[in-house]
């Protein structure tokens, strides 16, 4: 993710902070100013918001370390003024293990929550009148402090465990389908109801409060997006790479210049090449390279091709592959056997194959 700051790592897990933070931070300050607070309030209310942050990253670690249990990794958990994003490897597909992955972090709020309620001097909180306590709200304090994050937690736990993608609670129903039916099923119902919260959301945030709105869109993106990666997954299962294999490509030399690139994509209908050395390959040059570089077109190609980047057995699964691709943000790849050139997979020839396939089933079926 573009933009960050990475604070440090923990358990080989980058924790790192969006730029979009700080616009949380300054809408803090900016309404303690507005509300007549002075330079202690702010402190005390910036100190509230890093610290439930904190409990928030705690929140995405506790998701990260029990996937990681599951063989799944983690490369970075991210900061957004909307909460935490851990970015899984994958989510388990059984379905014990995603409900295990799925409650993990509500489960670190639980014993936060807990953990507090421990050491919140109850009994002070009988003592006073309703007057006394909304003082002790309103003026900085370390019991108003921890009452505050307190009440944080637990809405933390309410949040997440909306069943609604992408939220915990999403995935956890999804769980809970997936022992009776087929994932793909189960994320259907899943983001559907998800997406119908999206538009309560909406409402209640269009009469309410406008971050909700903020919310909404997310959710229904998110869920969206959620049901078609795994209806993806699902119609690509059982094939291979070589049945969505890319064989009429032209490898560019590696001692050529962008212009010979230039000339294949104005003449033909390749946007992405492979460059090879001595007929091994030894970079990538997409179509966005080719974009980015085009005002100089005699540019040698070993100056702008992407060195790093895994190639692909003919034998994989094509979803898997669809997998790689997303996390490595490379679209295109190289395909080999043996340590021999195949052809090259793209994630724009995945998508006309599952298209293809789709349009066979209904053909199959209206006979």
């Amino acid at each position: 993710m573009n933009g960050t700051l990475v604070l440090g790592k923990f358990a080989g897990i980058k924790i790192q902070i969006h730029w979009s933070f700080t616009l949380l931070l300054i809408w803090v300050l900016l309404s303690n100013l507005k509300a007549g607070g002075d330079f202690t309030a702010g402190l005390y209310n910036l100190g509230l918001v890093l610290v439930l942050f904190a409990c928030v990253t705690l929140h995405e670690l506790g998701h990260a370390l029990m996937a990681k249990r599951f063989k799944i990794t983690t490369s970075s958990i991210t900061l957004l003024p909307i909460g935490g994003v851990a970015a899984l490897e994958k989510m388990p597909e059984k379905p014990g293990e995603e409900l295990a992955v799925a409650v993990a972090g509500p489960a670190v709020n639980v014993v936060i929550f807990l953990l507090i309620w421990a050491i919140l001097p109850k009994n002070y909180f009988s003592l006073l009148d309703q007057k006394q306590l909304e003082q002790l709200l309103i003026e900085p304090s370390w019991i108003g402090f921890l009452f505050y994050l307190w009440i944080a937690n637990a809405m933390l736990v309410f949040f997440n465990l909306i069943p609604a993608f992408p939220m915990d609670g999403g995935r956890v129903l999804r769980a809970l389908l997936g022992f009776r039916m087929a994932r793909a099923k189960a994320t259907e119902i899943a983001s559907r109801l998800g997406q119908a919260v999206s538009f309560l959301f909406l409402i209640l945030g269009l009469f309410y409060n406008p971050f909700l709105v903020i919310i909404a869109i997310f959710v229904y993106f998110g869920a969206y997006a959620e049901n078609q990666m795994v209806q993806q997954e699902d119609q690509l299962r059982g094939y291979t790479v070589r049945d969505a294999l890319l064989t009429e490509i032209h490898p560019i030399p590696v001692n050529d210049s962008l212009q010979t690139a230039i000339d294949h994509v104005l003449h033909g209908t390749e946007k992405d090449f492979l460059i090879t050395d001595s007929d091994q390959i030894c970079g990538l040059l997409l179509n966005s390279d080719i974009i980015r570089h085009a005002g100089r077109p005699e540019v040698a190609l070993s100056e702008i091709m992407r060195t790093s980047f895994p190639t692909v057995d003919a034998e994989a699964g094509l979803a898997d592959t669809l997998t790689l691709m997303q996390q490595t943000g490379l679209k295109f790849l190289p395909v080999v056997q043996n340590n021999k050139l195949l052809g090259a997979i793209s994630s724009e020839n995945i998508s006309e194959f599952i298209l293809l396939r789709s349009g066979h089933r209904l053909g199959v079926k209206g006979h």
